[in-house]
């Protein structure tokens, strides 16, 4: 197949990756892949200002970001500025691929020649800080649906009225993410991933550690984030925060902790908590994303309800004042959830997904047409 990813500004984050996963793993199966993305865009005239006076540094210092994308050898083409991409940027192709939903409607109003219309739908896009309604009515398109969870294509069904839509999980890379067994530690040790985005719910996580070192003094932080700590989160005093870690020590990361917290208000996915349960340690999350289909508390992790504070400390303890042989039985059943899928396994799956896209397409049952 040739296939076209169109991508919003490429970046460290999460969804990015994960497009640069199966971008990467249908080059390697021999298809043809383009990539199509705009550059960060023009400083406005206030930043600019700011610059100058030193009040702020510009916000996008060169034309494009690093991503995950960087050092992968595909054919990656960066607009000229930013500006949704034409017939003119994107070969004729079997298959295009929306990554979220700005690139929807950038990939909607493509001619039929650039391929059969994918969306890969790695969240329900409708936060107050987004254009909802255009954000909903992407859903509406006549594209083929693929999601990454279970929770996205019930809402595809319930919300869109869309039942023929592939699911394709996530999946940890086992290279990258691993850790030998090992045992609790003297010293208590909690980390999480730092954003400053609400709905990943800093502001509860905070709150909740800082109940548990009242019982637990000696607790020890350890966190990581692609953005530098802002005064609306302060970090606890004495955390070991990592600003943008390579993603080669990141596992090291997750494997000095005796619990993973996440306290998100919506996930699409929540890549981190899988990746920490690779490295064995076990996660308390909120019920969202992954976690809330894979986790059985008690068992492999710990699951609370959105924004529970006190259930969330409450079993945040729990797992720290375990015993040895606990602590270690639950650190097992964590790894051995994140390790029942694998990324060849999606890979292949999510190529099933465009093909069936193809022929969907030839059928006049969604926009597009292969070549």
């Amino acid at each position: 197949m040739k296939v076209n990813f169109c991508l919003p500004i490429v970046s460290m984050n999460g969804g990015i990756r994960v497009a640069a996963i199966y971008a990467k793993a249908l080059a390697q199966k021999g298809h043809q892949v383009v990539v199509v993305s705009p550059p960060p865009m023009a400083p406005t005239w206030k930043e600019t200002v700011k610059s100058w006076l030193k009040i702020a540094p510009l916000p996008y210092p060169s034309r494009i970001n690093p991503s995950h994308f960087d050092g992968l050898g595909l054919d990656h083409r960066v607009l000229d500025r930013w500006r949704p991409p034409t017939d003119a940027d994107l070969p004729d192709a079997d298959v295009v691929v929306a990554t979220w939903w700005e690139t929807a409607e950038w990939v909607n109003r493509l001619g039929p020649a650039k391929g059969a219309k994918v969306y890969f739908i790695q969240h329900h896009e409708v936060f107050p800080h987004l254009p909802v309604e255009r954000c909903r009515a992407t859903y509406r398109l006549p594209l083929h649906k693929v999601v990454i969870a279970r929770w996205l294509k019930d809402v595809m069904s319930r919300d869109y009225g869309d039942d023929v839509v592939d699911l394709v999980p996530n999946s940890v890379d086992r290279t990258q993410f691993f850790a030998p067994a090992r045992e609790k530690q003297a010293l208590p040790t909690v980390g999480f991933l730092y954003s400053t985005a609400h709905f990943k719910g800093m502001d509860v996580s905070l709150e909740a550690i800082r109940a548990v070192r009242q019982r637990i003094p000696q607790l020890r932080l350890v966190c990581f984030g692609s953005v530098h700590p802002s005064p609306d989160f302060p970090l606890p005093e004495g955390c070991d925060y990592v600003f943008s870690p390579p993603q080669d020590q990141i596992r090291n990361l997750y494997a000095r902790c005796d619990v993973w917290i996440t306290a998100s208000r919506s996930e699409g996915f929540n890549l981190p908590a899988m990746e920490a349960m690779a490295c064995r340690t076990p996660v308390v999350s909120t019920r969202t994303g992954w976690p809330a289909e894979a986790l059985e508390s008690g068992s492999n992790g710990y699951l609370v309800d959105v924004d529970d504070v006190k259930a969330l400390a409450r079993v945040l303890e729990q797992v720290l004042s375990s015993s040895p042989e606990e602590w270690k039985r639950l650190s097992e059943r964590a790894y051995e959830t994140a390790c029942r899928g694998s990324w060849e396994e999606s890979a292949r799956q999510f190529e099933q997904a465009l093909l069936r896209a193809c022929e969907r397409s030839r059928r006049g049952e969604i926009a597009g047409k292969g070549v």
